[in-house]
């Protein structure tokens, strides 16, 4: 079995080291996926495009997707190698959504701003890298995302047409971490009910868990075999 890792929003395959080097101390071969987040002109068929490059001819392939790879993943699930998909603090998509209308139809800036008034943080529109997203890293592991060349979002990603149209038949599972600021749980449980009718399995952690809680979140892949 190979674990196919898609990541978020920056594309890094390098978002994924510390999880590839637990599966691989468990004995599993893992790929982590490099996508072309700064090219304007690629969009989610693109990058379902690479996914599917990257499984090339393996098969019982379990696809890992963190946050915005959620879009790519089900573009790709369709396909016979794939076994199971696992979705890690995930953007859910519905069919034909694109991620740029994710937002407001989950309703997530609201679920942010109620979860930091109940953390008792003062809430805030703009994103804090610091704040949302590495509060629980280790600082090891920060400084090293910090001294890598920062890369964002290709606009084409949010606003080009999302060719899913069906969720597709494969056992997908949800994993949440239990601290994310940016997804609280609560909003993440309600969304993998409403969307794929599955529930969450909670791990401590915020957003990055492959960064904060690679261990854990390795055994939690590890699980559905």
């Amino acid at each position: 079995m190979t674990y196919v890792l898609i990541p978020g929003a920056g594309g890094s395959a390098d978002y994924w080291h510390l999880l590839t080097a637990e599966l691989s101390r468990h004995g599993h071969d893992s790929v982590a996926v490099d996508l072309p987040a700064d090219d304007d002109t690629a969009a989610l068929p693109e990058y379902a495009d690479i996914v599917r490059a990257a499984i090339g001819d393996r098969s019982e392939v379990v696809l890992v997707a963190q946050s915005l790879g959620a879009f790519t993943a089900p573009l790709v699930a369709d396909d016979p190698r794939v076994a199971t998909v696992v979705l890690v603090n995930p953007m859910i998509p519905a069919p034909g959504e694109t991620p740029g209308q994710w937002w407001e139809a989950t309703g997530q800036a609201r679920a942010r701003t109620a979860y930091a008034l109940a953390e008792g943080r003062t809430p805030s529109d703009d994103v804090d890298l610091t704040v949302d997203f590495l509060h629980d890293v280790p600082a090891p592991v920060v400084d090293r995302l910090m001294a890598a060349e920062p890369r964002g979002e290709s606009e084409a990603v949010f606003v080009q047409p999302n060719p899913l149209r069906r969720w597709p038949d494969v056992p997908t599972r949800v994993v949440t971490g239990r601290d994310d600021r940016f997804f609280p749980a609560d909003f993440q449980r309600r969304l993998a009910r409403e969307r794929l009718g599955v529930d969450v399995d909670l791990l401590p952690g915020g957003h990055l868990l492959a960064l904060s809680q690679p261990a854990r979140l390795a055994r939690q892949v590890l699980s559905y075999r």
